[in-house]
């Protein structure tokens, strides 16, 4: 990405965040997911088409394509993702659960080497928890101590994806006032605000269900800030 005049520096990036992230989701997640009856991995979750089964297959993919770079050309697209679920539909669910503790534990100095274009992937996995929460009718499914981790990766993604800008005062420990996540409008127009709790914040980037949420949305859409229907942008 090339700063220009409209274009404001990229956040300061902390190499260490998404490892950290992982970590402290794996420490809270998969003991959870290890002491949870087989059958409740067929509940169907906010991802459209994938059970909570489909999710942490993805997951665990994901988290070793990371590891071992095997990241060709369309990783990560709907045919590739669908492959990598029908590649783990036999393996029995605890060898499931260890390759994606293995991933979790092992993805976070690949992507803190990765300058960047890998954040979006340990942001992706903490959501994909959230939506297995969701699924599981647990309260704070996209909360939790992972949270100002998750919020910290969401601007330096959000700049990297060049969202339109919105200047965000979110209601949680740690955030320090209204911040700026995305790029100015190349146009000139101004920048949104939001206001409202980091779990509503991370919701609305994410495209998960919004309902029963309370929060204020101005000079921007909903349907404009879905992070992970966006490519990110190259580096220069």
């Amino acid at each position: 990405m090339t700063t220009t005049a409209s274009t404001p520096a990229a956040p300061v990036r902390d190499p260490e965040l998404p490892g950290l992230l992982l970590r402290t989701e794996r420490d809270a997640f998969l003991p959870l997911l290890r002491a949870t009856p087989e059958a409740a991995y067929g509940l169907r979750t906010a991802c459209p088409g994938w059970t909570v089964r489909h999710v942490l297959a993805h997951c665990a993919a994901a988290l070793t394509r990371v590891v071992e770079d095997r990241l060709e050309k369309g990783v990560f697209s709907p045919e590739s993702n669908e492959r990598d679920i029908a590649e783990r539909a036999e393996l029995p669910l605890a060898a499931l659960l260890d390759e994606l503790e293995r991933g979790m534990t092992e993805a976070g100095p690949v992507i803190a080497a990765a300058g960047g274009k890998l954040d979006g992937v340990a942001l992706g996995e903490w959501v994909h928890a959230g939506d297995v929460r969701e699924a599981w009718g647990l309260d704070g499914a996209y909360a939790g101590h992972g949270l100002a981790y998750a919020l910290g990766l969401l601007e330096g993604v959000a700049y990297r994806k060049e969202m339109p800008q919105v200047v965000a005062d979110v209601e949680s420990e740690g955030w320090g006032g209204p911040r700026p996540l995305g790029v100015p409008s190349p146009e000139g127009r101004p920048a949104g605000r939001y206001r409202g709790d980091g779990p509503t914040l991370i919701r609305l980037y994410a495209n998960r269900p919004l309902v029963g949420s309370r929060y204020e949305l101005h000079g921007v859409r909903e349907g404009d800030l879905h992070l992970f229907d966006r490519p990110s942008k190259p580096a220069d």
